[in-house]
């Protein structure tokens, strides 16, 4: 990551961050932008705020605990106030999302879902006019007969890979799922393609967040730009 890079993620993140109030149940999100949120918050923390945080994976977990956030589940609690975490790709107007290069899109879907609001924090060049579907989007799906799952996908005009950080070792999730990241031809819509993937038996979860954010702090060279949806409160 570049210096640059890293000065505009920890702008952003400390924009959202400043959205956090005393006694919030807090989502944390996960990814090298929402890790910058999560030491923001936790700084917060050091200097008297109360919070509780509910993470989206176990990395997040590990590294709220090392900041000093207090944690829960949702066993104990029944909605978030508000999520900050990140995004692959932010569709400016609509703000629907591609996630998952992290590997962490089953239990950010849960927590973004169970958020009253979604915070996503980005640099510029996460902002795109639409979603762009050649760029691959991340699939979480069962282990068992994946294979099979993936030729479901190519049906739906994917090119799924499988994938795989060393040879002949697949990329497990917290969930312990596999990930198939597939491209997809560029004129179909996310909004429609989205509910078909929600249909493929196999499928655990996929990376479009689509109708979730609240809200888009997008750091830019001149700054921090607040992007809202206006549908939401």
């Amino acid at each position: 990551m570049s210096e640059t890079e890293h000065q505009l993620k920890m702008a952003a993140a400390e924009s959202a961050v400043r959205e956090v109030a005393d006694g919030m149940i807090v989502g944390l999100g996960t990814g090298s932008t929402a890790a910058f949120a999560v030491a923001a918050l936790g700084k917060r923390v050091s200097e008297g705020l109360r919070i509780v945080g509910i993470p989206s994976s176990e990395a997040t977990a590990a590294q709220a605990r090392a900041a000093g956030i207090p944690l829960s589940t949702f066993a104990e609690e029944a909605h978030i106030d508000v999520t900050v975490d990140g995004a692959d790709q932010v569709e400016e107007g609509s703000l629907n999302l591609v996630k998952g290069h992290g590997g962490a899109l089953l239990r950010e879907k849960i927590v973004a879902q169970a958020s009253s609001r979604l915070l996503i924090v980005i640099h510029d060049s996460k902002l795109v006019s639409h979603l762009s579907l050649k760029d691959a989007v991340p699939i979480e799906v069962v282990p068992f007969g994946w294979q099979s799952t993936a030729r479901w996908l190519a049906k739906l005009g994917a090119t799924p890979t499988l994938r795989q950080p060393q040879k002949d070792k697949p990329f497990v999730t917290d969930g312990g799922n596999y990930i198939l990241d597939c491209v997809f031809d560029e004129n179909i819509p996310a909004e429609a393609l989205a509910p078909q993937l929600d249909h493929v038996v196999g499928v655990v979860e996929h990376g479009f967040f689509i109708g979730l954010t609240s809200e888009v702090h997008v750091a830019r060279a001149s700054g921090v730009e607040v992007l809202k949806d206006r549908r939401r409160p």
